[in-house]
């Protein structure tokens, strides 16, 4: 029997079936992060994301450092996206019986610099070492007020929706890693100076991109701000593109949307095949939110500096829709990645 046809189709198939009897599940399968009520005034967050060989990362582009701090920036940026606090970090990892010492230590060596960055701290997971491909599942815990958490189902029509720093991005980066192919591997890709954690600032350069996607950072920051600001009606992380996130954010809402690519935020570096990565590129741990008409007001055009784009509305009809630069309106299909898609 073969694979569902795309994951949103496999989610929906898995959630129908994930029972939620327990009065303690406040939201689980389909959302971020699944919460949990622990007791009386505690809710906890609990989010897995694997990092798997030639699926997220290949040894031959990707750092070991990279390799490490990417695997916990995953699932760090779920919980951002509930505007919740990461406390807690398993990390289970099965490696190539062809891994060094050397890979294995650099690895850490990057997780532990985000895991600190981030205040959270690794408390166990497990080890195998296998033949195939490396394969590293981290699991985060993290807490939020109860009651107060960010989902993607409180959008409604009207509501505009934002975007966070250069979507894009990261897929640019991984553009221009592969294109210098010349250079020894990561001789040009490894962030100059102590921190490998630094913020990418606007304007985007060729060399934020290349750190977007090495380095990506977690908007936790923003995220606890939008939700204790009470600005964001719904929010979600951006890892598989624009155009399939907000499919997933506009379905658990029961609205569709509309995007004007000319709000879309376009750097400064002579890339006329902009868009496509914008929409579709994936891996770029933005913040997708969605902000009712009387609030608007109040979001600010940047955070820490980091630019916050209004690129539409959410609408009554359950499309998502693209008004193009011609100033044509077309049907936004989700191209982004699905890894039940047919290739």
């Amino acid at each position: 029997m073969a694979l569902f046809d795309t994951e949103n189709e496999f989610i929906e198939w898995l959630r129908t079936r994930a029972s939620r009897r327990n009065h303690g599940i406040k939201a689980g399968v389909g959302d971020d992060a699944a919460v949990l009520a622990f007791g009386p005034g505690q809710e906890v967050l609990l989010k897995s994301d694997m990092s798997i060989e030639g699926v997220h990362f290949t040894t031959g582009l990707h750092p070991p450092t990279s390799v490490g701090h990417r695997a916990l920036a995953r699932p760090l940026s779920d919980i951002a996206a509930m505007g919740g606090t990461p406390k807690f970090a398993l990390v289970a990892i099965s490696l190539s019986a062809h891994t060094t010492r050397s890979w294995l230590e650099s690895f850490y060596d990057g997780l532990l610099a985000l895991a600190v960055q981030s205040g959270v701290a690794l408390v166990g997971g497990d080890t195998a070492v296998v033949s195939g491909a490396i394969t590293i599942d981290v699991v985060v815990a993290g807490e939020v007020g109860p009651g107060t958490a960010l989902l993607r189902s409180g959008a409604r029509p009207g509501d505009a929706v934002y975007i966070s720093g250069w979507p894009g991005a990261s897929a640019m980066g991984l553009q221009l890693i592969v294109g210098r192919p010349h250079h020894p591997r990561g001789s040009l890709i490894r962030p100059r100076g102590k921190s490998t954690t630094a913020p990418v600032r606007a304007p985007l350069t060729t060399r934020h991109a290349i750190h977007a996607h090495l380095y990506p950072e977690p908007r936790l920051a923003l995220g606890r701000y939008l939700l204790e600001h009470r600005l964001a009606s719904a929010a979600m992380d951006i890892s598989d593109g624009i155009s399939t996130d907000l499919g997933r954010l506009a379905a658990a809402s029961g609205v569709g949307a509309i995007i004007r690519q000319g709000c879309l935020p376009k750097p400064e570096i002579g890339r006329p095949d902009w868009t496509p990565l914008a929409l579709h590129g994936g891996e770029d741990y933005e913040l997708l939110f969605t902000v009712s008409p009387d609030k608007v007001p109040l979001v600010p055009r940047t955070f820490q500096g980091v630019p916050l784009n209004r690129i539409g509305e959410m609408t009554k009809s359950k499309r998502l829709r693209l008004v193009g630069s011609d100033g044509k309106e077309r049907d936004l299909e989700p191209a982004g990645y699905d890894h039940f898609r047919k290739t």
